[in-house]
């Protein structure tokens, strides 16, 4: 079985277990969810909406994060993870989108990764689940498991995401990616599948007997 004929059994499988998928991160519109993907560097979802709920419903505009200052925006977001970094990435991030975007997320990747604490994957999303534009973006959970699968020789996130468009059609790439964050959530877990028990892993890997190790990003 190649890599070509696996995807296929991936998006097979992925297709009829989430035929339907929700964004986890929530938000109001696009500037908070691109916070909120800001946010979620080494943080789950549910962390940054349990933090989130309590934001959004006053602070949804770059001006009212501008207008609350660096200390205040740590003060709301201090149970998230690096909190310091991201506040002051959220508070510069706000000013620039004031002063150079009239208060507008840039619909570009270029645009969007010159902006304070905003990689390509975050870019991605935002671009994905904001803007509709087809992505596709690769986190840590996403590059294991196309490893596991064997859709990329898994050097570094960069071959995975290059892989992963290489292998799917473009329409597929926005659902896909969120696809595969839940099925890895809720079937095939770092430590708990290992390339052994999932659906996927041994429709794609029947013979595989000993646990996979895999290249981390």
């Amino acid at each position: 079985m190649n890599e070509v004929q696996r995807a296929k059994i991936v998006l097979k499988i992925l297709n009829k277990t989430y035929p339907k998928i929700k964004v986890p991160l929530k938000s109001r519109n696009v500037f908070t969810l691109l916070i909120s993907v800001l946010l979620s560097a080494q943080c789950t979802d549910v962390n940054v909406n349990n933090v989130t709920k309590n934001i959004y419903p006053k602070y949804y505009k770059p001006y009212h994060f501008k207008k609350l200052g660096r200390k205040k925006i740590e003060r709301l977001i201090k149970k998230i993870g690096i909190f310091r970094v991201k506040a002051k990435s959220i508070y510069n991030l706000s000013k620039i989108l004031i002063e150079k975007y009239k208060s507008k997320v840039p619909r570009s990747f270029e645009e969007l990764e010159k902006l304070p604490g905003v990689g390509h994957k975050t870019a991605s999303v935002v671009m994905s689940q904001g803007f509709g534009y087809p992505a596709f973006p690769i986190d840590t959970h996403i590059h294991r498991l196309a490893q596991r699968w064997g859709l990329t020789n898994g050097k570094n996130v960069v071959q995975t995401e290059k892989d992963l468009k290489r292998l799917f059609p473009k329409k597929n790439w926005n659902k896909l990616h969120l696809q595969i964050i839940y099925y890895g959530r809720e079937f095939c877990k770092a430590r708990d599948c290992y390339g052994l028990s999932c659906k996927i892993c041994t429709t794609c890997y029947p013979n595989r007997k000993k646990p996979l190790k895999t290249i981390k990003a």
